[in-house]
């Protein structure tokens, strides 16, 4: 698929009614990684639920005729949060100094990559938001170092590194504005 499908976003602000749905495309986006014990699906379904328990947590699901295709998650972070903490270096006063959005997750079906799906999911995500950044980490080495390329494109710049439990790769913290606005950028084929 290469031209925007037509579908259709739905937003949950609570975890019970889309657990199902996001388990079930994050299985298909993660399948060549599910062998390693940070991206098992009982190790995402773990974070899943603390994350949805944490304060503004939000979730945008696409859907293509019912079926669930693609989804981005997050929640409010506030200065001392745990994904503050393990930011090194420490991040600028300008982001910390008020709430931020953490993205968490973002993923599209194979079928569904390189057409604008990923960039759509995400502003939906972010459409409406109080916190002035939103921030996210990504493993540079990610479709050969595509990934981190698509979020420079959307307007994320590098700001450190974490390492989220010892199980997880070491990722680079990235962060924008929140809503400054779509830019036309599309996602790069075979990638979010």
């Amino acid at each position: 698929m290469t031209s925007a499908p037509a579908i259709e976003l739905r937003t949950f602000t609570t975890l019970d009614a889309v657990r199902a749905d996001l388990i079930d495309v994050y299985a298909e986006v993660r399948a060549p990684l599910l062998h390693l014990p940070n991206y098992a699906v009982t190790a995402f379904g773990e974070r899943l639920d603390r994350h949805g328990a944490e304060p503004g947590f939000m979730a945008v699901l696409a859907y293509e005729a019912g079926h669930p295709i693609g989804y981005a998650y997050g929640n409010t972070i506030e200065r001392g949060d745990r994904y503050w903490q393990r930011t090194t270096p420490a991040p600028a006063e300008e982001y910390v100094k008020g709430p931020a959005v953490a993205l968490k997750e973002i993923g599209v079906r194979p079928a569904w990559r390189g057409t604008g799906t990923a960039r759509r999911i995400h502003d939906a995500l972010l459409a409406g938001r109080e916190e002035p950044y939103v921030t996210l980490m990504v493993n540079k080495a990610a479709g050969d170092g595509k990934v981190h390329a698509l979020y420079r494109s959307w307007g994320y710049e590098d700001i450190g590194h974490s390492q989220p439990s010892a199980a997880s790769p070491v990722l680079t913290v990235m962060i924008r504005a929140t809503n400054q606005g779509a830019r036309g950028v599309t996602d790069t084929p075979g990638h979010p």
